[in-house]
C-alpha cells in the first residue's frame, strides 16, 4: 500500500487585526495550536494565489475593516492508504476533527 501527501486548503477568519502580515501570522499560529497535539504532524503555511495579470504569486489573505480572511495550506502525509480517495478521507477526518467548523477543500494528492 502506497503513501500519499494530501494538501488541503482552509479559510481562517481573524478579527481585530491591522496588517496583512499580522493576520497571516495569527492564522498560522491559531491553526497550529488547534492541531497540536492531536495532529502535530500537519504542515501549516500561508496559501498563495496566482495573479491573473502578471502570473506572479500573491498571498491568499485580505484585511477589510480590521477583519482578515486568510487562506492556509495544510499538508499531511498519509501512510499505507488503499487509494488517493482513501488518503483524502483520512486527512480530512484527522484535520477536520482538530479544526472544527473550518472549511476544508482538497487541493492535491500525490503518491510519495
Amino acid at each position: 500500500m502506497p503513501d500519499y501527501l494530501v494538501t488541503l486548503e482552509s479559510a481562517w477568519i481573524i478579527k481585530d487585526v491591522k496588517t496583512l502580515d499580522d493576520a497571516i501570522g495569527i492564522a498560522i499560529s491559531e491553526a497550529g495550536k488547534r492541531l497540536n497535539p492531536a495532529a502535530k504532524y500537519v504542515e501549516v503555511e500561508a496559501g498563495m494565489l496566482a495573479c491573473p495579470f502578471c502570473d506572479g504569486e500573491l498571498n491568499s489573505a485580505i484585511v477589510v475593516a480590521n477583519t482578515a480572511l486568510v487562506g492556509l495550506m495544510l499538508e499531511m502525509r498519509v501512510f499505507r492508504a488503499d487509494s488517493e480517495q482513501h488518503a483524502t478521507r483520512i486527512a480530512r477526518s484527522v484535520i477536520g476533527k482538530a479544526l472544527r467548523d473550518v472549511p476544508l477543500e482538497v487541493k492535491g494528492v500525490s503518491e510519495i
